[in-house]
């Protein structure tokens, strides 16, 4: 998973190079808030178990989108530091090789203000998709410690998963690893099998989340296990 990668520099220095026509498209704006009975990351629950509110917006220019997004969290608290909310920025570009295969190239930087961890919680990534058809696999890599874990920059995430339509019915199976760099007992592998619907701006979604992560590690203050399986539901509403 040490998959060497270019530094941040070279990285926007390619994502600049991509077809900059793209831009010249009129940019499109949309918003969207929602909440989720438990707000689950790669596999373990964020909001201690409990419902979590969420909103964010995006910015697309042809190919080229920009975003933010946020959500309330207690897991930084819990780790005794001082945030209670997860702020996400992202950007990149989308394209597609041949009509045969749709690629995602960007960065994301995770945000907790604040958060006064020993090693701070603050996580940025890059990442690369690949999609054929309904299926997609996903690669994540951190350009900085992963989430207040000391001495884990360089760490990887791989995510597959894929879409179907059943029924009018959007299902989303996923299976993804966690390789936390200098820490195997941190490392996990998660999965879910989600469902959604659309009904105008409105989106519901229901699904069973879970990981085989330690359960010395990953768990309350209560000792409540984070990524135990679990049926989680959503609403969101787009504008």
């Amino acid at each position: 998973m040490k998959t060497r990668l270019l530094s941040p520099l070279a990285c926007a220095i390619a994502l600049t190079s991509l077809p900059v026509a793209s831009w010249a498209a009129d940019p499109s704006v949309s918003f969207n808030v929602g909440a989720v009975s438990d707000y689950r990351y790669r596999g373990y629950s964020q909001s201690r178990l409990q419902p979590a509110v969420q909103g964010g917006m995006d910015v697309t220019a042809g190919a080229w989108y920009l975003g933010a997004w946020a959500s309330s969290i207690k897991w930084v608290k819990d780790g005794g530091g001082d945030s209670s909310i997860e702020v996400d920025l992202y950007g990149g570009y989308k394209g597609e090789v041949k009509d045969a295969f749709a690629y995602d190239l960007g960065v994301l930087t995770y945000v907790y203000p604040s958060n006064a961890l020993p090693t701070s919680a603050n996580t940025t990534e890059l990442y690369g998709a690949l999609s054929v058809g309904p299926i997609t696999l996903k690669y994540s890599h951190s350009l900085t410690n992963l989430f207040g874990t000391a001495n884990s920059k360089n760490s990887g995430y791989l995510d597959l998963s894929a879409t179907f339509d059943v029924a009018g019915i959007s299902v989303t199976p996923h299976v993804g690893r966690q390789i936390v760099n200098n820490s195997s007992a941190a490392s996990y592998t998660d999965y879910s099998l989600l469902a959604s619907k659309a009904f105008g701006a409105v989106t519901l979604s229901a699904g069973v989340v879970g990981m085989n992560g330690s359960k010395t590690l990953y768990v309350t203050p209560a000792g409540k296990f984070t990524g135990k399986n679990m049926v989680v539901a959503g609403v969101k509403y787009s504008f």
